[in-house]
């Protein structure tokens, strides 16, 4: 487990869900192992006003992970394309467990340029979300040119790929397989591994009959809002 673990995804892909899955589980997994370091989430997405982080900032914060992102707080300025410098304490300070929630495409992750210094050493990974789903990333060549454009862009290598193929409450393991089998190809592609398949947790069992898939990440759903299922 590295130190820094940047989430970079399109809009739609669920990087941010899983962002929020995998603070809150990284805490977990911190206070089981007796261990004293913080977790911070730093949300970066300054990309679209929809389904970020910092939405869950009070769910966050009472689980023990701090929340990042702008200067005013989640109130006021909320849409506002700027990020605190306070981000650079947990980045800085090698007692903190960090996730870095980075949204868009090429232009959204543009954002880690003036973070480079913090994300090229061996304590740092660069995580890819793909949603085989989304019409940018439906198949092998688009989910390449996805990376590709974002690689490009900050000068920074992806270190591996997730599989979140998913239609929200609408997804099936089928779509989940779909996936897989999209990001596999990619991998063998460009030589970066699927590091996670996720799942939603009602779908493990449909899943685990469907494949024996390895790697797989159940999810639970935190930031679709409730009036949506209305």
């Amino acid at each position: 487990m590295k130190r820094i673990t940047v989430i970079a995804g399109h809009y739609g892909s669920g990087k941010t869900e899983f962002a929020v899955n995998f603070a809150l589980d990284l805490k977990k997994k911190i206070d089981a192992e007796g261990r004293h370091d913080k977790v911070a989430l730093l949300d970066m997405d300054i990309a679209n006003p929809y389904f970020r982080s910092r939405e869950r900032q009070k769910m966050l914060t009472e689980a023990g992970v701090e929340t990042i992102y702008n200067t005013f707080g989640f109130d006021i300025t909320e849409d506002l394309p700027a990020i605190t410098a306070a981000v650079r304490g947990p980045l800085e300070n090698p007692d903190y467990q960090v996730v870095v929630d980075v949204g868009g495409n090429d232009s959204g992750a543009r954002v880690l340029k003036q973070f480079a210094k913090y994300l090229t050493g061996d304590d740092v990974e660069l995580l890819c979300v793909l949603n085989g789903n989304r019409m940018e990333t439906d198949t092998v060549d688009g989910m390449i040119e996805h990376l590709e454009s974002i690689e490009l862009e900050t000068g920074l290598k992806f270190d591996g790929i997730i599989n979140n193929t998913h239609m929200l409450t609408e997804t099936t393991a089928e779509m989940i397989v779909k996936g897989y089998r999209l990001c596999s190809e990619v991998s063998g592609k460009l030589g970066i591994p699927v590091v996670w398949n996720t799942c939603r947790e009602d779908l493990l069992d449909d899943l685990k009959a469907l494949m024996d898939m390895e790697n797989v990440y159940p999810l639970k759903l935190y930031m679709r809002p409730s009036w949506l299922d209305k």
